[in-house]
């Protein structure tokens, strides 16, 4: 399911108006360090694996979910990678939302990737060498979960990470 039935209840007393949501990407590698993307259906584009937290559920926990509902691949979350306010996005049905996003590390664990709902129209593993065309914030999700490092915090100067 694309929407949370929560979200569906909010939008029915606010509309289309701004909606501040968490939000959880997972950058998941294999074991021949191949990360695992998906084409998603309401954009078209390549993407990391993403989600929305069911209330009272934990990043690591949404994580897993998302990764298993949209591919079949079983995770294990490693560590945080950035903490990071994204711009607001307009969705085509003209819902306005902003995210705070949490983005993990996990690892493959089990299954074989596949589309497993309806979010994505392919899913897929790529060598960092060979990645399709991502947005910028995938693009600086992957380069981030292949750092060696701190959590990597928007804003924050480069020194004061470490």
């Amino acid at each position: 399911m694309a929407t949370p039935d929560f979200i569906r209840d909010i939008r029915a007393s606010i509309g289309s108006q701004l909606l501040w949501l968490p939000g959880v990407s997972a950058v998941v590698f294999d074991d021949e360090g191949r990360v695992l993307l998906g084409k998603r259906t309401d954009t078209g584009g390549w993407a990391v694996i993403g989600g929305i937290p069911e209330p009272g559920e934990q990043p690591a926990e949404t994580a897993v979910r998302e990764v298993y509902e949209e591919t079949a691949v079983r995770v294990v979350p490693e560590r945080v990678v950035l903490v990071e306010t994204v711009p607001p996005v307009r969705y085509p049905n003209g819902d306005l939302c902003q995210f705070m996003d949490v983005t993990l590390r996990c690892r493959a664990v089990g299954g074989e990737a596949r589309v497993n709902d309806d979010e994505s129209l392919e899913v897929g593993w790529f060598a960092l060498d060979a990645l399709p065309e991502l947005a910028d914030y995938a693009l600086t999700r992957i380069k981030r979960s292949v750092e060696a490092g701190p959590t990597w915090f928007h804003g924050m100067a480069e020194e004061r990470q470490g």
